[in-house]
């Protein structure tokens, strides 16, 4: 009986699918009748219905209806109607997807003998269709027969095409679809391909021979190695022959096309190459020079490493060429200032006669071509700083005065370059315990600060717009990398900017940066510097606060909170009467306050300026601060304006001004009360910190009932999910202990609970800690009695430290029977127990822990702890009675057979030296066998050289001066250690099974630790392909070394796309493995689990190479891209990370 139904339904299913194809086919059918029509608007309908059902999924067409619609579409290709033409190409997108495959062909066939007609319409259509059919088809790497064949056909009529140079617009749109096909498509007809371009090269007509050089840079993409050979092979010999300066300019592009695409292939062959280039520019010919010049700067970005020798070479031609300009003579510039003023006429002058020098003088696109490639040299080799500050920006900063203004803008980009490569060394540079002598390129550039500002000064008044944003990009970036460097020229600088800031004719974009520079030299000196000038700053700002547009009221908002803290610095005592500023000030900022229809940013903005003038100014506003405050009542209670309303109260709450708040505390704590249940993290920490500062400073006017309302909302707050959210938690907590002892009989309940459970958490740690750790001193010491003994037994570790509990005779002995315990947890905390009391009573305790450890063999290992805790933790001079017993005590343990044991000793050993280090330094390094670190990196004991490492790995992380002018020698050691060892590698038994054991697995993770450590503090003192060859071999080894060398991969993307990028293909390779690797199904959970997040990590790596510009362009990458994308789950791992990425950022925005 129920078998019938199923039946029915089946049926009914597959009359259901008939029907609708039918009518489908019905449909379509009476579509191709109305494409007949002689009506154009009816054919335009028609075709247009046709478009919208082929771009249906459900779509299934007969073999008779796929015939029809071709050939109609094909026959509407050629209508007198160019609408209906347009519409009929758009369709052979969705119809080659839907037809079979010779339907294909036969559109293909068409299209390729329309390309040969003598309608010229009809070729642009027909060529527009080919491009159309191209982007359609799937690339050949999928396997797809189709696109290898149509690839085929293509190919054969497009070679014939090229080759007869009977119509040149037939042979640039061939061209064009060529150099299409070979973009997108994996083609495998190279040598005819290539054998078809070549003679192209020397066309008479120079817009042939550019397509050419487009289809070749594709083609050299993923052509195999021996045309590559046979092309480069042609251009080297043809430039050696150098028949014609016509041709010689065309292969020399050629080249640098090639180098462009694939930088990866042609580096090899730059020993021959680059020798030509340079014979080439030393030809009379500004074309050919411009053209080798752009070739150096394309194997500058694409060919580092093989660059490098040459580099020097590179420099000393664009610094020549950069000062190429034999048609006009720059006056000599040690003239006097009325002379320079006169100059500056003249300058105009010349500069508003472009017509000539554009139309007869080409040396500009020379000097360009030159900035340029100093800009990618700059931007490439980060090692060379010091020679750039040397010979480099000394050069570029005469340029400032360049005539062409597009020349200059290159100029002031390569100077950029060069500010912005200054930057990351920054931190390694200012370590105060830096070895290196000599000058540092900060320093190089502290001393050419006056040369810039000389540069600069008279560009600032310029017409040109483009010209004075250069320069406000150019100081902006100088004080970011060098705070307070414009000190001495703010006299000089500030009318330059107001200049820009009143001038009627300035755009929109540069009164946003002149205003952007201000903000950024107001931050990055000392207020006294900027007092004489005040009065000039701030009509123009407070002008550009009234600005209609919000992008400039925006800016200067944000300049005038600067500005506050200029006037009146509250961490000075310089007197400096603001009293006539203030009124303009304020004025200005609340109309923006108090308007509630502006755009969101100067909403944010008007508040967080207010809030600072409150905070600097608030004892002068009188009557207006009460309605101020009143409007910032209203904010809190906006969702969109809440959270930087928060921050604003925080900082007027923390005023030395002590600002008088109370009459809206009634009112507003309740509100911040409310926001810590909110699902919005930012806003959770910021009220936190507000409330935190309001108890601490209006504690006469916090009220038991607003204490309340807090307290009820902090449990939630408090436990490991979110440690920095829980640290804050506690700090009000502690404040509240202090300021309000009464309230804390209230934390008894479910606060008291989470914190005991925070207490037990593994997670606690750091800033949390600390802050737990004040909480409860300050709990003890309001000596609260609803809190019983148990409790404050357990917070007894934590409060040894400050306490002497000496008095309490049992307590040893409790500690001691606890390292008996079964407990791991309970036996680490009595050590940890032990340590903390005997650092308040060292004459009582540590004799007893030194005796303990002599004595008690079996509790060696915690009680060593303990007396770690004792060393890191007890005062210097405390200590210093003791240093010798307990030297003598920790190396008689030094040879102990437990390595814990010996980590431990070893842990004391150095935190004891710090102590005495003049004395026992020395004693330490001798018991060096050889008496130096470095020796002990080529130790025979495996143990030795991996603590060894670990010891570097500390000091690159800690003090990276110790060890920069060790690399040279340390690196081969520490490459050396990173490759897997055979003879380490051995087979255990284990019952029926057997286990692979790797005896250097420990200490190749220790050489891949130092050479992650080493990117962030010693970058510019590594080979980057050197480098890079043992990161590619790291991920091909064990997961913890994958796991390494994922992240390295990650952070080698942000710091040196080019290298990456150059080996981009050889690192897809073992990340398309790791990510398509399969569990075996009978494999346990963790096995699964580790392969679940080796994916995950190789796709974040995969995420951040997609970063650089131009790695999609990789034919691997793009082909695992599409893989990616064709499996679920990868794409799903894939968006996730890129979400996370994404949301990640905003949130680092949230929180700053």
């Amino acid at each position: 009986m129920l078998s019938n139904p199923i039946l029915t339904l089946s049926s009914q299913q597959r009359l259901s699918t008939l029907s609708s194809s039918l009518l489908a086919s019905y449909h379509i059918s009476n579509l191709l009748e109305k494409m007949t029509s002689s009506d154009k608007d009816f054919r335009f309908m028609a075709t247009n219905d046709l478009m919208s059902e082929l771009q249906k999924d459900s779509i299934k067409l007969d073999d008779d209806s796929e015939r029809k619609v071709v050939k109609m579409i094909l026959k509407l290709l050629e209508d007198k109607n160019g609408e209906v033409q347009n519409l009929a190409v758009k369709c052979l997108g969705p119809l080659v997807s839907k037809v079979k495959e010779y339907q294909v062909e036969t559109i293909v066939d068409t299209l390729c003998t329309n390309m040969l007609s003598d309608k010229e319409q009809l070729r642009d259509i027909s060529s527009i269709g080919l491009k159309t059919v191209i982007g359609e088809l799937p690339p050949a790497s999928s396997g797809s027969a189709l696109a290898a064949s149509v690839c085929k056909k293509i190919t054969g009529r497009l070679t014939s095409a090229i080759a007869k140079q009977e119509d040149v617009s037939v042979q640039l749109e061939a061209l064009d679809i060529m150099a299409d096909m070979l973009c997108g498509l994996l083609v495998n007809f190279h040598p005819s391909i290539l054998s078809c371009l070549l003679p192209q090269l020397t066309s008479p007509r120079l817009a042939v021979r550019k397509r050419t050089i487009i289809a070749l840079g594709h083609l050299v993409m993923s052509c195999g190695n021996l045309v590559f050979v046979d092309l480069i092979e042609h251009l080297l010999s043809e430039l050696s022959r150098n028949e014609s300066m016509s041709t010689t300019r065309t292969y020399i592009q050629c080249i640098a096309a090639i180098s462009r695409q694939a930088g990866h292939r042609i580096g090899e062959y730059l020993e021959k190459i680059i020798p030509l280039v340079v014979k080439f520019c030393s030809v009379d010919d500004d074309e050919l020079r411009e053209y080798c010049i752009q070739a150096f700067e394309s194997f500058v970005r694409r060919c580092p490493k093989e660059v490098y020798p040459h580099v020097p070479t590179v420099i000393s031609i664009c610094l020549k060429y950069l000062t190429y300009d034999p048609n006009y003579n720059y006056d000599d510039e040690d003239e006097d200032e009325n002379a320079m003023d006169a100059d500056g006429v003249d300058e105009d002058y010349q500069g508003s006669d472009d017509e000539y020098s554009d139309d007869d003088d080409m040396s500009w696109k020379v000097r360009r071509a030159a900035a340029k490639c100093l800009d990618a040299v700059v931007s490439t080799r980060h090692e060379m700083l010091p020679e750039f500050y040397r010979t480099v920006s000394p050069a570029l900063i005469a340029r400032f005065k360049e005539r062409e203004e597009n020349v200059k803008a290159d100029v002031f980009h390569a100077y950029l370059s060069l500010l912005k490569q200054t930057r990351p060394a920054q931190s390694w540079l200012c370590d105060p315990d830096a070895m290196e002598q000599g000058e540092t390129p900060l320093t190089m550039l502290q001393s050419q600060v006056s040369m810039i500002v000389k540069a600069l000064h008279k560009q600032m008044k310029e017409k040109s717009v483009k010209t004075r944003q250069c320069c406000f990009n150019m100081l902006t970036e100088l004080v970011n990398v060098l705070p307070g460097a414009l000190t001495q020229h703010i006299p000089v600088l500030i009318p330059g900017i107001i200049f820009s800031l009143n001038d009627k004719s300035s755009s929109s974009n540069l009164k946003i940066d002149a205003l952007s520079c201000l903000y950024v030299i107001l931050c990055n000196h000392q207020p006294k510097v900027f007092h004489p000038h005040v009065q000039a700053i701030v009509p123009p700002v407070v002008a550009c606060v009234g600005d209609p547009f919000y992008k400039i009221t925006s800016e200067a908002l944000l300049v005038t909170q600067q500005l506050v803290k200029v006037i009146r610095p509250l961490d000075q005592t310089d007197v400096f009467d603001a009293s006539p500023y203030i009124s303009d000030l304020f004025a200005c900022t609340i109309k923006r306050l108090k308007a509630a229809d502006i755009d969101q940013e100067v909403k944010e903005r008007a508040i967080s300026c207010m809030g600072q003038i409150i905070c600097n100014l608030g004892d002068s506003l009188g009557a207006d601060l009460p309605g101020t405050l009143h409007i910032f009542l209203e904010r809190l209670k906006n969702e969109i304006t809440r959270l930087t309303t928060v921050k604003a109260l925080t900082l007027i709450a923390g005023s030395q001004l002590k600002i008088n708040l109370r009459p809206i505390l009634g009112e507003a704590v309740p509100i911040l009360a409310s926001f810590l249940r909110k699902n919005q993290r930012a806003l959770k920490l910021s009220t936190l910190a507000a409330l935190d500062i309001l108890v601490k400073n209006y504690s006469d006017s916090v009220t038991p009932a607003m204490i309340d309302a807090v307290l009820a909302e902090l449990p939630p707050l408090i436990n490991e999910s979110d440690m920095h959210v829980s640290q804050m938690a506690i700090s009000f907590l502690t404040t509240l202990a202090r300021v309000h002892p009464d309230s804390l009989s209230k934390i008894s309940g479910s606060i008291l609970a989470e914190l005991i459970a925070l207490v037990r958490s593994p997670l606690l740690q750091g800033g949390a800690l600390s802050a737990m750790l004040e909480f409860f001193q300050a709990l003890v010491a309001t000596g609260t009695a609803s809190l019983g003994y148990m409790d404050l037994l357990r917070m007894l570790t934590k409060v040894g430290h400050h306490v002497d509990l000496s008095g309490q005779p049992e307590l040893k002995t409790v500690i001691l029977d606890a390292f008996s315990s079964a407990s791991e947890e309970v036996k680490s905390a009595a050590s940890y127990a032990l340590g903390s009391i005997s650092v308040g009573n060292l004459p009582e305790y540590l004799p007893f822990v030194l005796q303990e450890i002599s004595g008690q063999p079996k509790r060696q290992y915690l009680l060593l702890h303990s007396l770690k805790e004792i060393i890191s933790s007890a005062s210097v001079a405390g200590l210093k009675p003791y240093v010798e017993n307990v030297w003598a005590l920790l190396l008689k343990h030094c040879e102990c057979t437990e390595e814990g044991t010996r980590n431990v000793v070893a842990e004391c050993l150095g935190k004891l030296t710090l102590i005495d280090p003049e004395t026992l330094l020395p004693r330490l390094k001798g018991y060096l066998l050889s008496g130096d670190f470095l020796k002990t990196l080529e130790d025979p004991d495996l143990n030795v050289r991996r603590v060894a490492l670990v010891t570097f790995n500390s000091a690159a992380h800690n003090k990276p001066s110790l060890i920069r002018d060790l690399l040279d020698t340390v690196l081969p050691h520490l490459y050396n250690e990173t490759k897997v060892r055979k003879d380490l590698i051995r087979e255990v038994e284990m019952g029926p099974f057997k286990h692979t054991v790797d005896d250097g697995l420990d200490i190749r993770k220790a050489a891949f630790e130092c050479m992650y450590t080493l990117l962030d503090s010693c970058l510019d003192r590594l080979d980057i392909f050197e480098f890079l060859n043992h990161v590619e071999d790291g991920l091909k080894d064990h997961y913890d070394i994958k796991m390494l060398t994922f992240l390295m991969l990650a952070r080698l993307s942000s710091l040196c796309p080019s290298a990456v990028l150059q080996r981009l293909d050889r690192l897809v390779e073992p990340l398309r493995a790791t990510c398509t690797t399969k569990v075996k199904a009978n494999s346990v959970k963790q096995e699964f689990e580790k392969q679940d997040e080796l994916k995950r990590s190789a796709m974040r790596a995969v995420v951040a190479l997609l970063t650089i510009p131009e790695a999609e362009k990789s034919p691997l990458m793009s082909e695992f891209q599409s893989q990616i994308s064709s499996n679920p789950e990868l794409a799903a791992i894939f968006d996730s990370i890129q979400r996370d990425s994404s949301s990640a950022n905003m949130e680092s925005m949230d929180t700053t």
